[in-house]
């Protein structure tokens, strides 16, 4: 294989897996409302039949910390499906395979996690948040189609911090340098663990505090308007 056409199928592999690790947005949409449908909260829709549930108490504590469950397990496979579209479907010749699906895992967990704790914080415009966060300003800052170098000053002051920077330069010292540390995976790493624990103990502390203040998730009892006459 020609180095020109194996450097082309590398870096489709690494815009894939931006998608993948930005999917975590999306896994924590899926999963909120996975949670939210199965303590009813909200119907569940199939086709032409809805279901509802009938409403369990639980606390927002509890909610987030199951929602944070589930986001793991969905980043291990997603992380897997993306691994073999990689290898089977594109074709990628990649050494490093089970390790990139650790990095992989690692780092679509850390960003749905972020979006979880959004979620809980924010309630209904944490989607909205998250998605601009996450994807808006994160996919032009990733520096993974145009160099970082070519990018306003704005963007290339949110790679330091934003995800989808550190997913692209875990991913090609992975795929390119021999999944060196010094070479970008170290400090991917670092930022992917740093995001993962700072958005589980805000999400932990803030939705720790709503309790505590009462602000219970269980929808409150409306009283019925009495009849007249």
């Amino acid at each position: 294989m020609h180095d020109a056409e194996r450097r082309e199928r590398v870096e489709r592999f690494v815009d894939r897996r931006e998608d993948v690790a930005g999917g975590g947005d999306g896994q924590a949409a899926a999963g909120g409302h996975g949670a939210d449908t199965a303590l009813g909260y909200i119907a569940n829709d199939k086709g032409p039949f809805r279901v509802v549930n009938p409403a369990q108490h639980t606390t927002r504590v509890h909610h987030f910390l199951v929602c944070s469950a589930l986001m793991i397990v969905l980043s291990m496979l997603t992380s897997a499906l993306a691994m073999v579209a990689a290898v089977g479907v594109i074709g990628i010749d990649a050494s490093h395979l089970p390790l990139l699906w650790i990095f992989g895992t690692c780092a679509t967990a850390a960003m749905g996690i972020t979006a979880l704790a959004l979620l809980a914080v924010l309630g209904t415009p944490g989607p909205l948040v998250s998605m601009l966060v996450l994807i808006g300003l994160a996919i032009p800052s990733a520096g993974a189609t145009i160099p970082l170098q070519a990018l306003p000053d704005f963007y290339r002051f949110l790679a330091v911090f934003e995800p989808f920077r550190q997913v692209v330069d875990g991913v090609r010292s992975i795929l390119y340098f021999g999944a060196r540390t010094d070479a970008g995976l170290g400090r991917a790493w670092i930022m992917v663990g740093l995001g993962f624990v700072v958005s589980l103990a805000s999400g932990l502390a803030l939705t720790r505090l709503y309790d505590r203040r009462g602000l219970h998730r269980s929808t409150p009892y409306l009283p019925q308007p009495a009849a007249v006459g």
